[in-house]
């Protein structure tokens, strides 16, 4: 297909966006399917991991992605940028086979001040299989300490290192949920069926993927969001581009997939919509570019002082609005909206939308 058009109202960016990643037009109907959709969804934060996936599958409660996770038909783990996110089981051993090595080299140094080497990592994958095999799947705490008492010491961040590799590696993933924890399970026991794919393979399918959940996107925004080499993900593209639509924006390409851009001339939707977003959701972080939807002299109102906690966001017709939080606690609680300086008032049918996502939340936390 390879399409090209030119979209020239960039303030429409946002919507398409909106539209990529099902929080406008077509939601998802599962959990599971709308974790597969978005390929990977940041997950650092449980609870804002549970929201991110809630405000994607509008029939969904709190305790029915916590029931997903339960039974393994969405995993946790760092398939990426030494970041937890949320991916769908098939998918985590090839994602791990495409980026685990250049996060491995990247992280090296770290783990030679931290007195890791190869040995230690196998001795603690010994270890912890070890316990799980015999137990079933464990707390982190307590994993810690076997590593201790097995002489695999865990005190400064050499604990979560030792972990982080040996999920890396697909020894190990993080299984059920206890409370607002993980247990850590054996990959091969959790995950029975995970994909393994060619590299060029698997380089195609993420980008298709990414493009298609994301987009309208750039190569350089893949790129950051995998922290794979542009190099690479430029000769891979080439597998996949006429499978997409290019956009061109203020003279840089932007791709999505055929089916989002022909809503330009269908009917693009969420032109009154508001959402309350979570704190690190991909609309927001899943991009090295964020200015179609966040006017640059916000950010620091999103990521104060650049320390790399997103806040919540509200998101009116595709642009980031304000932030938002919840007062109180219980049936009671409600969600407050702070607005940035100088956004446009709300009028009466985008205060509606409002009204009815703050009562979406809070019965997403209540069922």
């Amino acid at each position: 297909m390879a399409a090209q058009g030119v979209l020239r109202d960039r303030r429409m960016m946002g919507r398409l966006r909106l539209a990529s990643q099902r929080l406008a037009g077509d939601a998802a109907t599962s959990a599971a399917e709308a974790v597969r959709w978005m390929t990977a969804m940041q997950a650092q934060d449980l609870p804002a991991a549970l929201w991110a996936v809630g405000a994607r599958v509008p029939a969904v409660g709190s305790a029915d992605v916590r029931a997903a996770i339960n039974n393994g038909e969405v995993v946790r783990s760092w398939p990426m940028r030494g970041t937890l996110h949320l991916v769908a089981p098939e998918d985590l051993r090839w994602m791990l086979e495409l980026t685990a090595e250049r996060l491995t080299r990247s992280i090296a140094a770290r783990h030679r001040q931290l007195d890791i080497a190869l040995s230690d990592i196998e001795k603690a994958r010994d270890l912890a299989l070890d316990r799980i095999l015999a137990g079933g799947p464990i707390s982190r705490s307590e994993l810690f300490k076997v590593f201790d008492a097995g002489g695999q010491p865990t005190h400064g961040q050499r604990g979560i290192h030792l972990l982080g590799s040996l999920c890396r590696h697909g020894w190990l993933v993080l299984g059920p949920l206890a409370g607002n924890q993980q247990l850590v399970a054996a990959f091969d026991e959790w995950i029975p069926a995970s994909r393994s794919l060619e590299r060029e393979e698997a380089l195609a399918e993420f980008l298709l993927r990414y493009f298609r959940s994301h987009g309208p996107a750039t190569l350089r925004d893949f790129a950051w969001w995998t922290q794979l080499p542009l190099t690479e993900v430029r000769a891979a593209f080439e597998n996949v581009r006429q499978k997409l639509v290019e956009l061109e924006v203020e003279g840089t390409g932007y791709w999505l997939s055929p089916d989002v851009a022909a809503l330009l001339d269908t009917g693009l939707p969420g032109a009154r919509s508001v959402h309350l977003l979570p704190g690190f959701d991909e609309f927001v972080l899943g991009y090295t570019d964020r200015t179609h939807v966040l006017d640059p002299g916000h950010s620091d109102l999103i990521v104060p002082d650049g320390n790399g906690v997103f806040k919540k966001t509200v998101v009116a017709a595709g642009k980031v609005i304000g932030t938002w939080g919840l007062q109180g606690t219980g049936p009671g609680a409600v969600v407050v909206p702070e607005f940035f300086d100088g956004a446009q008032p709300l009028g009466p049918a985008a205060q509606g939308a409002l009204a009815k996502a703050a009562q979406r939340y809070t019965t997403f936390l209540a069922t």
